[in-house]
């Protein structure tokens, strides 16, 4: 909630953290600095800060009548999440909400984002049916599902959804994470919902026709950019034409093991400086008192996303061992380089320096049953999840030598 100081200003706005709507967001990611890892961009998160003011009123001050904001904003070049927020008295975790967006969406010039949970798009309300034994169910993520389809699909509400698996404002979901799903009437959402008739099945692929927008046809298949994007092997400004055929969702990944056995290892031996950052991981992680499951997670990622290294520049804003963005609530740039910090913001918990603006290994639910890179993706948000993966075995090693 912002409550707008009297003194200064007399509007009063409130925004509940309710989080509708289908919008898409593209994922954008970043390797390591290492040769092997940074052929593509640094991974990085989009949170937001809420900033609360403190209420009260100015003796004798005058109340002039209060300011209705508009319902919707047209995104402008030059526009972030975080600007458009302020501009409008909103929270930054709360505009992401409404509009369904993630901590690292990119917006456009010419898109439109909903200013209030009024505003976003609502599911038309089910009609009514007989009281029944409430029963309850697990889903499975697969790509392309999102928390607003999910819920359609069980009859629940985001907001329920969010509340029973502790997603908290982003709505953040990854392929392989189990969701459970809140407690429904029996007869109006079985356990195992029944697989849809063929004849309603979703098309495979979209053929582009003039005027279309990957932001159109996202919303109109029920999907998100980022998807349509890495489902056709596009970048972030990738042009589409009249004819081309779209697929509409990634093809479904061959069945992995969750052990190191079925994963391609890597390997590589720490000079000086990296190892000196690597002992620096494990004593914090020591500190924490992380499990050393948890500690090799941090090692592997520190060494996709910078190997293992400090750096003062990155994807954008990114920097340090983890590549965190100063622009997008990770601290200021002196804090993102200051890798004892950046360390305790990666393993987050009740000491996390970043409060609840970011999420941290310590704070995702259920980390621990995850595989080991779902487990650093949930943090890391990249693009390419399976790196973090690769790492595992030797990460584990590095943790042994450091004790």
């Amino acid at each position: 909630m912002h409550i707008i100081n009297p003194r200064t200003a007399t509007m009063r706005i409130t925004a509940p953290a309710a989080v509708v709507g289908t919008l898409a967001a593209a994922l954008t990611a970043a390797p390591a600095a290492a040769e092997e890892i940074r052929a593509t961009a640094v991974a990085s998160h989009t949170p937001s800060m809420r900033a609360l003011s403190s209420a009260g009123r100015a003796p004798h001050a005058a109340v002039r009548p209060a300011v209705a904001l508009p319902s919707d904003y047209t995104i402008q070049p030059g526009d972030t999440i975080s600007s458009v927020a302020a501009r409008h008295g909103v929270a930054t975790a709360d505009l992401l909400a409404w509009n369904g967006l993630g901590w690292r969406s990119v917006i456009f010039p010419g898109q439109t984002l909903h200013l209030s949970p009024a505003s976003a798009p609502q599911s038309a309300p089910a009609p009514a049916t007989p009281a029944a034994p409430a029963t309850s169910a697990s889903h499975t993520v697969v790509p392309g599902d999102t928390v607003f389809g999910i819920a359609k699909r069980y009859g629940t509400t985001v907001s329920a959804i969010m509340s029973i698996n502790g997603l908290g404002g982003s709505a953040m979901i990854t392929p392989g994470q189990i969701l459970r799903i809140a407690a429904t009437p029996a007869a109006a959402a079985p356990a195992t919902p029944a697989p849809a008739p063929p004849a309603a099945a979703a098309p495979a692929a979209h053929t582009v026709a003039a005027g279309d927008t990957l932001y159109g046809i996202a919303r109109k298949y029920g999907t998100s950019v980022g998807v349509l994007l890495q489902a056709n092997g596009l970048g972030e400004g990738s042009i589409i034409y009249p004819g081309q055929a779209l697929r509409l969702a990634a093809p479904a990944p061959a069945p992995t093991a969750a052990t190191t056995a079925t994963t391609e290892q890597r390997s590589a031996a720490l000079d000086a400086t990296q190892a000196a950052h690597a002992a620096h991981i494990v004593r914090i992680g020591r500190e924490l008192g992380v499990p050393d499951r948890g500690i090799a997670i941090a090692l592997a990622t520190a060494m996709v996303e910078s190997s293992m290294r400090n750096l003062d520049h990155g994807d954008r804003d990114s920097l340090g061992l983890f590549q965190q963005r100063p622009s997008q609530g990770w601290g200021t740039p002196a804090q993102a380089m200051d890798a004892d910090r950046s360390i305790r913001v990666f393993y987050g918990g009740p000491g996390n320096p970043n409060g609840t603006t970011t999420r941290g290994l310590l704070d995702i639910p259920g980390w621990q049953e995850m595989p080991f890179t779902v487990a650093a993706q949930a943090v890391q948000v990249s693009a390419y999840p399976d790196r973090y993966g690769t790492w595992e075995l030797q990460a584990t090693q590095w943790l042994a030598a450091l004790r």
